[in-house]
């Protein structure tokens, strides 16, 4: 490296304004021609892996702002981690089947369910599936690339690539030998549109509030002992379930009431003692009690009678005995439709009740019924209730709203619906689970057992399969003995058939129409019909997307690449992308697939609403970084609020990201630039000695640490708090204190912020990688030949723990302090920044705290001619003394009140020079006699008496002396005259390093004898070379450009030296 800094190359010049979009497509270009992604992973690689796992979204439909979300989240930790020296690989995926999929085409196709899509063929059907999942990777590929994500976009995993298929195939078959893949008749959330079950983490994310009715019916008794005199009142709010009434469930150990209406042949009613009151009201006596197990057996007149029931030992239509009946609502006597409800269907089992179910699974009545054929079966309700009233059965109908679920993806009301699906049984692991959540961090915390928890400790069997088209195929043959093989590849199904099936397309229908023996009996084995969940693909992707285990090299990647040290999506997948991770590796692998999981809030609209188009509210990706800049961007969606909450996007609120940080740091950099250029000044001189340097030195290497410790933990939002408030402390206290030094070309100063930028401009790197970019190839790479060829090829700061000076950090705080509370009592007073005083006037404490150095800078911030402590200023303090009373409790509990009174009334003067000269003081406290107190214990406020301008804040005094003296006027005089020859210079077009020769004349005595006596300041102050004295005429002859102030009453010109 050239030490020489006369032949060393100077900073490129830095604007203080910059086109972010035009300046950020100039990087990307950058990126492109040296391949700086690549680079980075080739530096890295020897490192130690760092894996990160890409949640795949579906292009079958174009990216909105939401995906830059999750991609900001994608993209800056493993940059972090990149820096620090790991090596993490970041591969892209596509998630390609499932039902969204099928819909999409479906209402592309114009159809109208399964019959059509098996009208027009499967083969046809999935082809037009495989096309449109690509047909928008190029708009996810710009929006990748446009943001700066970088991941690898060339070796993306496809989850409809054969490979995949196959991985996926032989994870099932694992699964499925350690006897945890099973086949049951089930009732399972069904979706008549889509023709196919839900799983439990799907049904999650459909629940929409609807109106239903609630109805209360009469069942009349047939037999006990009430037979003909009273009936059942049964509550339901799925009055459609009643055609198939088969049983009606009490609790055993409830106790039941007979009620009769208080009126001349009152009808009876049997009610759950609990609910009476509540659900019949006043005018009805309660008489005859019953337990629920003395109820059991009774038969009743069932509802309605469209449909048949088979003959069974025992009969139908009577009074079962469930223990999950509660009294909570209703009349606890629940309906029992098994074929539309787990709890009825389990126990209707016990009792050997047959399960009749007249709904068909386009979610009709089936046409041969009385009064609800070919409806709806939502819309049968209205019928039903209707024939219910009018054949006197109906007690009460009300509105009920409640959540319900809908399927997700078409929004059709589901039912629950009785019929064979093959399930993982996830519940056989629930301990495995709980302890893989247990070993996981959750970012935020609360969701591992709130959210997250819950739904673990409360789960249930996966329901896998789908009776679908277009998805991974359930790799089950069977044959007519009920024999199950499970196929975990093409090459076993080539051993298994005696054909070649290396090339198959493991998509249906090519998969459905393969056959052989079965192992077992020799029968002929065919395939089960269904294909799997969607997410049980997205679950897989840690080891399907190598190929594993067929793939060559699949093993060794899968080994290094598992499981994921980071993953992150929004919060809607709780219960699905991160628990189908999770589940899928514990099942296959008996450990969870990821260590850390980022849970985000949604993305809204400014309005607070959700975007839709609908709504008119919708921010398109790209046009939003063109206009602010992809790194204004992704700084708001990393640091802009709490990353866990739902936050407003919107134009104003990245316009301020961009004037607060983006632009505070550009500013800086063009003004060390600007400044560095001017002297001629190239980095590698001067040493930070200054006591500004030398709290920027310690200043920088706390917040190395501390930026390091917060994304360590995950934690944008306070890396970027800490990085603005840097970044502001740096340009409006570091700069402009020293603004001075920089003019000077201070070697001191322009090393010191030099190595500063190159510390903030590598920790903000992740965050913002154009801007940071632009910067380092400005100001790092112009300068030094040896630096790295980006900044995101260049290593993490570390922190210099024996340069973080506490004591220097905390006398500097103390300044700056002091400095805001001089400004409070300068603006109380009116008395204007640049009119100097004599003297300031701060706590004994804070005085012994800072050195002349610092006495020196709050001097100068606060235009004052000397600082001196309360001590110093004799009778012109009052002082006053009170008892802390937090302090004082720890010591003396109840007795605090007596110490107080006793502090209080003491000489207060007295109080505070013992407590500042021997650190404790003396009072003679009532019943307790003398007591020492500490400072801590003891609140002391110092008041200056007239002529003083003071502000006290939380026990922080500052007080000016407003006393002014003709010299001090003279000096206000001179400074205004500066404030006018500074603001002509900019007018004049002048570069700040332009020196000047200034001619100045006055008819006011004061004013020129106050520019007399400071013209050496003057000069100093605006860079002249001269300063001179005019006659007032010069000044206002013709072809001169002069500047005026009325109300001094001063005049000049300003030349650049050098022109005539």
């Amino acid at each position: 490296m050239t030490t020489d800094p006369a032949a060393r190359p100077l900073y490129r010049p830095v604007p203080a304004m910059l086109d972010l979009p035009a300046m950020e497509r100039e990087i990307l270009d950058f990126w492109a021609e040296n391949d700086t992604f690549a680079a980075s992973l080739e530096r890295t690689a020897g490192g130690r892996p760092w894996t990160f796992y890409e949640g795949p979204p579906t292009a079958n439909g174009m990216p909105g702002t939401h995906h830059i979300e999750a991609r900001v989240f994608k993209d800056v930790f493993p940059r972090f981690k990149t820096m620090q020296g790991y090596h993490v690989e970041r591969k892209a995926g596509w998630d390609c089947h499932g039902l969204p999929v099928e819909l999409a085409v479906e209402k592309e196709l114009g159809f109208n369910g399964k019959p059509d899509i098996e009208a027009f063929g499967v083969e046809a059907f999935n082809a037009k599936c495989r096309e449109s999942v690509s047909r928008h990777v190029d708009a996810f590929t710009e929006l990748t690339r446009r943001m700066g994500y970088w991941v690898n976009l060339d070796t993306a995993y496809w989850t409809m690539d054969a490979s995949f298929v196959e991985s996926v195939w032989w994870a099932l078959k694992q699964i499925h030998g350690k006897g945890l893949l099973v086949e049951d008749y089930r009732v399972a959330p069904y979706c008549p549109r889509c023709g196919t079950t839900l799983s439990d983490h799907e049904l999650a994310q459909g629940y929409e509030d609807v109106t239903d009715p609630s109805v209360y019916v009469r069942f009349p008794l047939l037999s006990g002992p009430l037979a003909g005199k009273a009936s059942l009142l049964v509550w339901t709010t799925t009055p459609w379930t009643l055609v198939s009434n088969t049983a009606v469930a009490v609790h055993p150990d409830v106790t039941y009431v007979v009620a009769t209406k208080d009126e001349p042949d009152g009808e009876s009613l049997v009610i759950a003692e609990p609910l009476a009151e509540k659900v019949l009201g006043d005018g009805w006596l309660l008489g005859q009690s019953f337990t629920g197990r003395d109820l059991e057996l009774w038969r009743y007149a069932r509802p309605f009678e469209l449909v048949e029931f088979p003959d069974v030992v025992g009969g139908t239509h009577y009074v079962v005995l469930a223990e999950y009946v509660t009294t909570e609502d209703g009349t606890g006597l629940v309906h029992q439709a098994p074929a539309f409800g787990e709890d009825d269907m389990a126990v209707c089992r016990q009792y050997g009740l047959p399960m009749v179910n007249p709904v068909r699974p386009d979610g009709t009545f089936d046409d041969a019924l009385d009064l609800v054929g070919g409806l709806f079966f939502k819309t049968a309700d209205k019928v039903l209730v209707e024939d219910l009233q009018a054949r006197g059965l109906m007690f009460r109908v009300l509105n009920y709203e409640h959540s319900y679920p809908h399927c997700w993806r078409c929004h059709t009301t589901l039912l629950y619906y009785a019929q064979p699906s093959w399930y993982i049984r996830t519940t056989a692991i629930k301990d495995a689970l709980l302890r893989e959540n247990k070993g996981t961090n959750w970012y935020p915390e609360n969701i591992k057992w709130g959210r997250y928890g819950d739904w673990l400790n409360n789960n249930i069997d996966w329901a896998l399969s789908r009776s679908r088209y277009w998805g991974t195929p359930l790799p089950i043959w069977r044959c007519a003995a009920g024999h199950q093989t499970c196929v975990g590849s093409r090459a076993e199904l080539s051993e298994l058939t005696g054909r070649d099936y290396s090339a198959l397309d493991p998509h249906r229908p090519f998969v459905d129409d393969v056959t052989f023996a079965c192992p077992s009996c020799q029968q002929t084995a065919t395939r089960v019909p269904e294909v799997i969940d969607a997410w049980f693909d997205s679950g897989s992707m840690p080891f399907a997307q190598w190929g594993y285990p067929w793939a060559e090299g699949s093993k060794d990647a899968f080994a290094t690449a598992y499981p994921a040290d980071f993953i992150c999506e929004a919060i809607d997948q709780t219960r699905g992308w991160f628990y189908s991770l999770m589940a899928v590796g514990t099942l296959v692998f008996d450990q969870s697939s990821y260590k850390n999981v980022l849970c985000l809030g949604h993305i809204l609209a400014e309005d607070g609403r959700k975007m839709s188009k609908h709504l008119g509210n919708i921010l398109e990706p790209i046009p939003l970084m063109d206009t602010h800049g992809a790194d204004a961007v992704r700084w708001f969606m990393a640091a802009g609020g709490s990353p866990w909450a739902s936050r407003r996007v919107g134009h104003q609120t990245i316009t301020e990201t961009v004037r607060k940080v983006l632009m505070t740091y550009l500013n800086t950099v063009a003004f060390q630039s600007l400044y560095a250029r001017a002297n001629g000044w190239t980095p590698g001189t001067g040493v930070a000695t200054h006591v500004l340097d030398r709290w920027l030195v310690s200043a920088r290497n706390t917040l190395v640490r501390q930026v390091t410790d917060a994304l360590e933990d995950f934690d944008t939002q306070r890396a970027g708090a800490l990085l603005a408030t840097f970044v502001d402390d740096l340009s409006n206290w570091y700069v402009r204190r020293s603004r001075r030094r920089f003019w000077d070309g201070d070697a001191g100063a322009l090393q010191t912020l030099h190595d500063t930028i190159d510390t903030v401009t590598r920790l903000m790197a992740p965050l913002t990688p154009f801007l940071t970019e632009r910067v380092w190839q400005d100001l790092v790479v112009a300068t030094d030949a040896d630096a790295p060829a980006s900044v995101h090829l260049a290593s993490w700061p570390v922190a210099d723990e024996a340069a973080i000076d506490t004591r220097l950090d905390e006398a500097m705080r103390l300044t700056r302090r002091i400095v805001e509370l001089g400004r409070s009592a300068r603006s109380e007073a009116k008395v204007k920044t640049r009119q100097p005083l004599g003297r300031a006037l701060i706590p004994s404490s804070a005085f012994g705290l800072l050195d002349a150095d610092l006495r020196a800078e709050v001097m100068a911030e606060l235009n004052v001619e000397r600082v001196e402590s309360f001590a110093s200023a004799g009778d012109l303090v009052d002082y006053s003394a009170k008892g802390n009373f937090r302090a004082l409790g720890k010591r003396f509990g109840k007795q605090t009140p007596l110490v107080a009174a006793a502090v209080a009334s003491a000489d207060a003067a007295v109080l505070s020079a013992d407590l500042a000269t021997h650190g404790r003081a003396f009072v003679l406290v009532t019943d307790l006699g003398e007591v020492e107190v500490s400072p801590e214990e003891v609140i002391v406020s110092e008041r200056p008496r007239e002529g003083w301008s003071v502000v006290n804040e939380q026990g922080e005094t500052v007080a000016l002396d407003l006393e002014l003296t003709p010299e001090l006027v003279r000096a206000g005089m001179a400074r205004e005259f500066i404030r006018a020859v500074q603001e002509a210079r900019k007018a004049s077009g002048f570069e700040v390093s332009d020196r000047i020769r200034l001619s100045w004349a006055s008819d006011v005595p004061e004013t020129s004898d106050a520019l007399r006596a400071h013209a050496a300041l003057v000069a100093e102050e605006v860079l002249a070379v001269a300063v001179d004295e005019v006659d007032p005429s010069v000044l206002l002859s013709e072809g001169v450009t002069s500047f005026s102030d009325d109300e001094l009453g001063f005049r000049f010109t300003v030349v650049r030296d050098g022109q005539d």
